[in-house]
């Protein structure tokens, strides 16, 4: 009889372990980004935060391991206005892009969670993943929008110079996070998380300069005048920088970062993952005879 309350107790802790249920969830919270105007990789500008929202659901394969599948949609923006260097302030150069972005993203808890009969209400925990996002920079010029990636700033298109950059890209999401069960049902969160971006160009900014005249000729006026906005900042004529001359700074990933509240729902006993009836303990415990 003692074996049989042994293997009861583990059979019950494995069933506490072994616990799954699906979320559905909202988040939101701000952006940021790190790249080459963002002082020139140097720090994040706290002035160009945004905001996000987004939406994801959650399986719990056990109290330990979860993953969601989400979706995120918000804004990025970066200038040399922001930098200290005057050299890069009159370079002049901006973007604006919205985000959305699609994640798979594994979470470990530790300890672990549980928001059944409140077995472990409140978790820290670590997540890494991949995602896709499309992103699509655009700048101010004479007040009007002007989409950038089709122009080819840096002479993307042109001979001997760099491809055309997709919009579509992939990142490696990883962060932190803390959840707490405020009932059976319902868990809210808050996380911070940064993005490796597979693309240097969130901001149109990476490589080299192709020289004005040459830009001019290759890929019009427009591209010309924005390859190099120093001639504008200064109120004269178009500054020409050699071909090959760094444009970019020396990093070949930018960076998004997102950190936000979130909410969900558990879905548990309502039919939709199977219902479980609360363990409860027998009062008077297994008989030793």
């Amino acid at each position: 009889m003692k074996r049989y309350c042994l293997f009861l107790s583990f059979f019950l802790a494995t069933l506490g372990l072994s616990a799954q249920h699906f979320e559905l969830g909202l988040t939101a919270g701000a952006t940021n980004y790190l790249g080459d105007l963002s002082k020139n990789s140097k720090g994040i500008v706290l002035k160009s935060t945004r905001a996000y929202g987004g939406l994801f659901g959650r399986y719990n394969f056990n109290n330990l391991f979860a993953l969601r599948l989400g979706a995120n949609y918000g804004q990025l923006t970066g200038s040399d206005d922001n930098a200290n260097d005057e050299a890069l302030k009159s370079r002049n150069l901006s973007f604006k892009t919205n985000l959305l972005e699609i994640g798979l993203i594994g979470e470990l808890n530790l300890p672990g969670f549980q928001p059944y009969n409140y077995d472990q209400p409140f978790s820290p925990y670590l997540f890494g993943g991949v995602a896709f996002f499309h992103y699509n920079p655009k700048t101010e010029y004479q007040g009007e929008k002007v989409a950038l990636q089709p122009l080819g700033t840096e002479g993307q298109g042109a001979d001997e110079r760099p491809e055309v950059y997709k919009l579509w890209q992939l990142s490696i999401p990883m962060g932190v996070g803390v959840k707490y069960a405020l009932t059976d049902i319902w868990t809210i969160g808050l996380e911070l998380g940064a993005r490796l971006a597979f693309t240097d160009y969130l901001d149109d900014v990476s490589g080299t300069y192709y020289t004005y005249p040459d830009l001019l000729e290759a890929n019009g006026e427009l591209a010309a005048a924005l390859g190099n906005r120093t001639g504008e900042f200064q109120g004269s004529e178009p500054l020409i920088v050699p071909t090959g001359t760094q444009r970019g700074d020396n990093n070949s990933r930018d960076w998004y970062f997102m950190m936000g509240l979130t909410v969900s729902y558990n879905f548990i006993d309502n039919g939709l993952i199977g219902s479980r009836r609360k363990i409860r303990r027998s009062k008077k415990g297994c008989k030793t005879d």
